[in-house]
């Protein structure tokens, strides 16, 4: 019995206006309905409230993802320009290297040709001891070859 309902029976005749029971019928009709009609609002709120919940969750974990994905695509990029910068690190490490060896061969080049000249100017040195005797020159000649 809607409330409508009621108050059109009460004014409709079937209950006489100086009636108790029937307006206490209508005052538990009331509550009936008040009562039924608050069970379905909160029903319906809490089928909306699950809902937005679901949503929300759903809306939460597709940001988590998308968050998940900037950030490994942001690790990569790191670890490559690191690569980066080690590989150039160590390409001019090499060539520094490389050049403080070929200016360490040309020095013991320069110093070996200089060795060298001075090793042959004085190889071949003839050291020697000679005697005079009465009649004849005694010569011991030692050829020194280093």
């Amino acid at each position: 019995m809607d409330t409508q309902n009621v108050g059109k029976a009460h004014t409709g005749g079937i209950c006489p206006p100086d009636d108790e029971q029937c307006l206490k019928l209508e005052k538990a009709a009331i509550k009936i309905q008040a009562w039924w009609r608050g069970n379905v609002v909160r029903r319906t709120l809490l089928h909306a409230a699950l809902r937005a919940l679901v949503i929300q969750c759903w809306w939460r974990s597709v940001q988590a993802k998308t968050l998940e994905q900037r950030r490994r695509l942001a690790l990569r990029v790191y670890t490559c320009q690191e690569w980066a910068v080690v590989k150039v690190q160590a390409q001019v490490r090499m060539w520094q290297a490389r050049r403080r060896f070929l200016q360490a061969r040309q020095a013991a080049c320069v110093i070996q040709s200089y060795w060298r000249w001075h090793a042959s100017q004085t190889r071949g040195l003839i050291r020697g001891c000679y005697e005079v005797r009465a009649s004849r020159l005694e010569l011991d000649i030692e050829i020194l070859m280093t």
